[in-house]
């Protein structure tokens, strides 16, 4: 298959597996440079098996690889690319400020224009200071919790991911839960203790957490909408309970929306679920495809940090030029298009995940499905799944061959059981029903197997 040519329709009969020896070769090369060849654990592939492949372009719903295969995209870089890649208004406005140059590393009327439209979505957050990353956002608002509470614990929820900061790696979802690995080698027991981790959709457990460490607490930090151990929701009230739990303990509440800002509402989960947290933290989506991260919230929290109070926190790249460009030009068409884009991505998404779902069901495959919005996960597995525990019972096998199967059939599926997939505004009826097909095709071959 060409870069530029169409798929025929498919059909189970006529798959060939595409041809990976450029990828292959590249990745071989890679390995000489990088612990497995990668700059991120879950892009080896060891969770699915095969080598991956490496991509030279991407446009819309798809991304071409170095052999010319062509994949409808359902990862989009892990949540980002919600207006498809390439989209020409983020590509231009990168363009203009990249002739400006890539960094000034000082401020720009940029930072105040990205902001503004940020707490245009999110009432709750008062300041904010951006960061490089989802990392630094989580690892600062952490450190901003303990120096407004003065407490040193933080309790965590299993699976919940909130990058790779060493007091988080506890029970950790995403490239933890894949490689099976309860935490990190290199991470001293004594930060580990720091932070508490809880069944996730268990406020007994989270009561008992408080009973048990009165006044030690600092904070609690949650996605609101798991999707680093697949895409789990919150069950009814858990969200809202947890604001009135830490509020009446003196524990500020964190709400990790870096996955979930902007992509399951325009107000992310804070504004599907209706909640007021003290702190939140954003990423992804809001560099529009660009290395971003947010942490901000309340202004008595804010103002702790430097160089207004206590709190150190800097970065050189922070309010990159070329990532508020981005950010800009994606959360715009956002907010001006959201009565057509949010509906059309929960259309889709459905369509995607119950058209897959369906597929399994005939072939007599177990599986269930999670999703919310335009995320969602499919668990090889008797439903349902409700937290990590549930999650990690999943035939992670099985996730493999389908996954190993539907790349054969030109889909591109996040390469671990345990991440949530992605749409786009790009997909579209064509993008469904290939993938639907190749859906079917891929369990008619499991089952044969």
């Amino acid at each position: 298959m060409t870069a530029e040519r169409r798929p025929a329709k498919i059909r189970s009969a006529e798959i060939r597996a595409p041809k990976h020896a450029h990828s292959q070769a590249l990745h071989q090369r890679a390995e000489q440079f990088f612990p497995g060849g990668v700059n991120s654990p879950v892009r080896a592939f060891r969770a699915v098996g095969g080598s991956p492949p490496f991509i030279d372009r991407a446009q819309g719903a798809y991304l071409f690889d170095a052999d010319g295969n062509r994949y409808i995209d359902y990862f989009g870089s892990w949540g980002p690319m919600i207006l498809g890649h390439a989209f020409p208004p983020v590509v231009e406005a990168i363009e203009r400020a990249a002739r400006n140059s890539a960094s000034f590393g000082a401020s720009t009327s940029a930072e105040a224009d990205l902001a503004e439209h940020i707490v245009a979505c999110y009432p709750a957050i008062e300041k904010m200071r951006f960061v490089s990353s989802g990392t630094e956002a989580t690892m600062s608002a952490i450190r901003l919790a303990r120096a407004a509470t003065g407490r040193k614990l933080i309790v965590k929820f299993e699976g919940c991911y909130h990058g790779h900061a060493d007091g988080l790696l506890v029970k950790a979802g995403s490239g933890v839960a894949t490689f099976g690995i309860p935490g990190s080698a290199g991470v001293p027991k004594e930060i580990a203790r720091l932070t508490l981790a809880l069944p996730y959709n268990d406020l007994k457990a989270l009561k008992a957490a408080f009973a048990a460490h009165p006044k030690t607490i600092a904070a609690v930090i949650v996605e609101p909408i798991v999707g680093n151990a697949g895409c789990i929701p919150p069950a009814p009230g858990f969200l809202s309970a947890l604001r009135k739990i830490t509020a009446s303990h003196g524990a500020l509440f964190i709400v990790d929306e870096v996955m979930t800002g902007f992509r399951v509402a325009l107000g992310g989960a804070c504004r599907l679920y209706s909640l007021d947290p003290d702190l939140i933290t954003l990423g992804k989506i809001v560099g529009g495809g660009l290395p971003v991260g947010v942490f901000g919230g309340k202004r008595v929290f804010m103002d702790l940090v430097s160089p207004l109070g206590p709190v150190y926190q800097a970065g050189t790249l922070s309010g990159n030029p070329l990532a508020m460009a981005a950010g800009l030009a994606t959360i715009g068409y956002l907010q001006k298009h959201e009565r057509e884009v949010y509906p059309r991505l929960e259309a889709t998404s459905k369509a995607v995940a119950e058209g897959v779902a369906a597929e399994a069901a005939r072939a007599g495959i177990l599986l269930t499905t999670n999703r919310v919005g335009s995320m969602w996960t499919w668990f090889f597995t008797k439903g349902p799944v409700t937290n990590y525990t549930r999650a990690a019972r999943s035939d992670t096998k099985a996730f493999g061959r389908f996954h190993r199967a539907m790349l054969d059939r030109g889909i591109w599926l996040p390469p671990s059981q345990f991440e949530a997939a992605f749409i786009s505004t790009a997909h579209g009826d064509a993008e469904v029903k290939a993938t639907i097909a190749a859906a079917r095709a891929a369990f008619a071959s499991l089952r044969e197997n």
